[in-house]
């Protein structure tokens, strides 16, 4: 990356993470994305129970891998043989150590907007497992929560419509229309602007772009 730019990304990070401080969440900064893995399995003891949902930024880091093969237990929706383990999978996904996601937009201010189909990612973000490690590439960080919310509308959703394929408006426009769709993905909406339990909300920003 340009250094220039990686120079501006770490004074948005310090920023950042002041913000998180303030708002009861922990806050960290990774120039790489292989440092990023490394402060992420420094804060995740060996042998937590470890769950994520369908987070595009956990396996670009390579974390998933890493829970996966490491000495931790990894509950893996994606390998489950059928809807009703799946489920299965999700529901004890909500009392793991540790719930590892990406977020669609992070405003400097340190409020996280994220948008759900079925709702379990937004869900285990807003209760449940005892840490939630998030995710998030230098990409994601808006100035304003407003800014946030039209990211996660108009950027995250249209994209991650797109790539499933799905029949709504954003997927043939790439535009948000507010719509109805029964295909939308844009179901539950949630803006995390507090942690309750102290530091149970961790971000690790990313000098990098990851997800969507």
């Amino acid at each position: 990356m340009d250094k220039n730019r990686a120079k501006r990304n770490r004074q948005l990070g310090e920023q950042i993470i002041k913000s998180l401080k303030q708002r009861n969440m922990e806050g960290y900064y990774a120039e790489t994305k292989e440092e990023a893995l490394k402060i992420a399995l420094d804060i995740i003891p060996k042998g937590a129970s470890c769950a994520w949902g369908g987070a595009k930024s956990v396996a670009e880091i390579g974390l998933k891998d890493a829970v996966l093969e490491g000495d931790y237990k990894a509950y893996n929706r994606e390998a489950a043989p059928n809807p009703q383990e799946k489920r299965a999978i999700e529901l004890t996904s909500f009392d793991v150590d540790f719930f590892l996601t990406g977020t669609n937009a992070l405003s400097m201010d340190g409020e996280m907007v994220n948008i759900d189909g079925f709702g379990n990612r937004v869900a285990a973000i807003a209760y449940g497992p005892r840490n939630v490690l998030v995710i998030a590439g230098m990409n994601k960080v808006v100035k304003t929560l407003e800014d946030a919310w039209k990211r996660a509308r108009n950027e995250a959703a249209p994209i991650n419509s797109q790539r499933f394929e799905l029949s709504t408006p954003c997927n043939k426009t790439g535009m948000c229309y507010d719509c109805k769709s029964a295909d939308t993905i844009c179901c539950q909406f949630l803006v995390t602007r507090f942690s309750k339990v102290p530091n149970r909300i961790k971000v690790i920003l990313v000098n990098d772009n990851l997800g969507f």
